[in-house]
């Protein structure tokens, strides 16, 4: 079973980083992540922010994550030197200050970026002001701290900093030690330089400078890890800079040509014009239009197939660009153009979420249940006898308060027959309303219902809540489904992640008699991939005809499985975000075991917004679930 630290993730921030990460890049491919430090990596298509700006308040924590994210698609994307910054880590990994010499280089290499973007795109000033306050605070304390701890190297890097960044000229330190104030005059010289550098190639210099007279000064490499090489995977790459990798065009793997052997075949030499009606094909001995690959051998094959041009190609061209049948097509009795690949009716996993790639769903049902779980249903049928009895009488005497009975007396409707008012009054009531049917509920519910092993301890008292929901939805009527999920971690990889659906209660057996004891058979397995399990149950939701649609999900904490850790609670927020975009009402119920913590809250909150209600302890889960129920079947009436 796979758990993970608790982390807070912000998902509205998060996808506004996201669309700042592609729009800035203009890649769709890159995708944003927190991270340790910030940095991009085409090779594994992605940007990251610091996880560090996670701590602060929201409105620093959303302007230090969008300069990280600024910083790394509008300048290191496309104005640092991939292959100087390779040589520099090539030189210096097998020195005595690797760390303080990657750490410096990226801190130059920032302040020059910055500049340059600060003049391309003013709107950004905001973010980078936010950023070197808060920078200019850390730093502060930082070397308080490492003057405390004599971490000499870790005091020059953040005087460093606080120089470069100083609100006064030449600030003071007036706790560091002489040997450190005395190195950071000596190259001051060199820091101020970094303002007129205009290529990487000078702030590789500068740092170089420094770190020749830090070594001739005997210091060993620093303590902290403030700043990360920008560029991940640096070696591996071979053009000048990360866009022209970007757009780089690798030559054919195969670059050879295929012998002609039919005679029968022509062979042009010339460049042919598209097909208008002044350009007939007289004859049959226009070449018929289409696309070649880029890699293959090449041929005087049209795509996948070779014969000569026909009557009707135009047609046949329409008709092979979709995904329909074409078979039962006349076109002059002719065979289309073989097809290389059947495109299936249904897409791949990319529908359930990019963290879902290699997640499969398989459906279990529950089995009949048994004289102990009948009879256990029945215990818990009595228990939650009160909560049912009077959550059904408030909702039939909401339905006998909404049936429409026979009005007269009216403004306006159909003409009584009574006209006598007409001469007597000035403003005349003649009018009356038909009687009509009360209101029917038109509404369907699913409740999913978190099985992964943190459960255990919680499970007896889950299945008394939804006996509740199960009894009141038969009472009246309502279809409804009753479904466990969970993912098998002891057959989890990273290319095959097993989840299942268990369901206890089917729509179209919800409401038969003796069905409510199979609740009994929910029991805590293993992981759970929220996400992935609510796409699937929103894909049977969205073509039901019912009016009003509810999804309810039981969970007692972050979603958590095999590659799911960081980005579990963003997949699950979109997943009920386009649930809620089919018009489907979605309710996240947390249950804790005694004490809901504030991480919990923030938790529920960033996944189902307003949506969300929090039991502090299961064993009152009837009491927090009965006003929920009765609110959203008021919605319903």
């Amino acid at each position: 079973m796979y758990r993970f630290h608790q982390t807070k993730v912000d998902t509205h921030l998060f996808m506004q980083l996201q669309d700042l990460t592609t729009v800035l890049a203009k890649n769709e491919q890159l995708q944003f992540e927190s991270s340790f430090g910030s940095f991009i990596d085409i090779t594994e298509n992605k940007v990251t922010a610091g996880r560090f700006w996670d701590r602060l308040p929201a409105e620093m924590q959303e302007a230090g994550a969008k300069s990280d994210v600024i910083l790394r698609t509008l300048g290191t994307l496309h104005q640092t030197d991939v292959k100087i910054l390779q040589q520099f880590k090539k030189d210096w990994e097998d020195s005595l200050l690797p760390k303080f010499a990657i750490q410096l280089m990226t801190l130059l290499e920032d302040i020059r970026l910055e500049d340059a973007i600060r003049k391309e795109r003013p709107g950004t000033k905001r973010n980078f002001s936010y950023r070197r306050a808060y920078f200019h605070h850390y730093f502060t304390t930082q070397l308080q701290s490492n003057v405390t701890r004599s971490y000499a190297t870790d005091e020059i890097f953040c005087m460093i900093y606080l120089l470069l960044f100083a609100n006064q000229p030449d600030p003071g330190f007036p706790r560091v030690e002489k040997a450190q104030l005395e190195m950071l005059d000596s190259i001051k010289g060199h820091l101020y330089s970094v303002f007129e550098t205009k290529h990487t190639r000078d702030n590789v210099a500068l740092t170089e400078q420094i770190m020749r007279k830090m070594q001739q000064a005997g210091y060993t490499d620093s303590i902290h890890e403030y700043f990360i090489l920008p560029i991940g995977h640096v070696e591996s790459y071979e053009k000048n800079t990360l866009f022209d990798e970007l757009t780089r065009t690798d030559p054919l793997v195969n670059d050879d040509q295929q012998e002609e052997t039919n005679e029968e075949n022509e062979y042009f030499d010339e460049t042919f014009s598209t097909w208008h009606r002044e350009n007939k094909n007289d004859d049959r001995k226009q070449n018929f239009l289409q696309f070649e690959l880029e890699q293959g051998t090449k041929t005087s094959m049209l795509g996948g197939g070779a014969r000569e041009t026909e009557d009707g190609d135009q047609a046949m061209a329409a008709i092979q660009g979709t995904s329909g049948q074409s078979k039962q097509n006349d076109y002059s009795d002719k065979e289309t153009l073989t097809k290389e690949e059947n495109t299936s009716e249904n897409s791949s996993e990319s529908s359930f979420g990019k963290e879902n790639e290699h997640a499969q769903m398989f459906t279990e049902y529950a089995e009949t249940p048994t004289e102990d779980e009948q009879l256990q249903y029945r215990q818990f049928v009595e228990e939650i006898d009160p909560f049912k009895r009077k959550l059904a009488k408030t909702i039939q005497l909401t339905l006998e308060h909404k049936q429409d009975t026979p009005r007269t007396d009216l403004l306006f409707g159909r003409l009584s027959k009574k006209l006598l008012p007409i001469f007597l009054e000035d403003s005349p009531r003649v009018f009356y309303k038909k009687e009509q049917e009360s209101k029917e509920f038109d509404a369907v519910f699913t409740l999913l219902i978190d099985c992964s092993a943190s459960m255990e301890n919680k499970m007896e008292e889950t299945k008394r809540g939804v006996t509740l929901f199960h009894e009141v939805l038969k009472e009246l009527r309502i279809p409804h489904e009753i479904i466990g999920f969970w993912e098998d971690a002891n057959k989890a990889s990273d290319s095959y992640q097993p989840n299942y659906l268990q369901y206890i209660q089917t729509v179209e057996d919800s409401l038969y008699k003796e069905q409510g004891a199979k609740i009994m058979q929910l029991e805590a397995q293993e992981d759970n991939r929220d996400g992935f399990s609510i796409r699937h149950v929103t894909k049977k939701l969205i073509p039901r005809s019912e009016k009003n649609k509810f999804l309810l999900i039981f969970s007692d904490g972050q979603p958590a499985a095999s590659g799911y850790d960081q980005n579990g609670i963003v997949d699950t927020y979109q997943a009920v975000a386009e649930a809620r975009k089919h018009q489907i009402d979605v309710v996240g119920m947390f249950l804790a075991n005694g004490q809901i913590e504030e991480n919990d809250d923030t938790m529920m909150q960033n996944i189902y917004g307003k949506e969300r209600i929090m039991v502090p302890d299961v064993s009152a889960l009837p009491e927090h679930f009965t006003p929920l129920l009765k609110r959203l079947l008021l919605k319903a009436i």
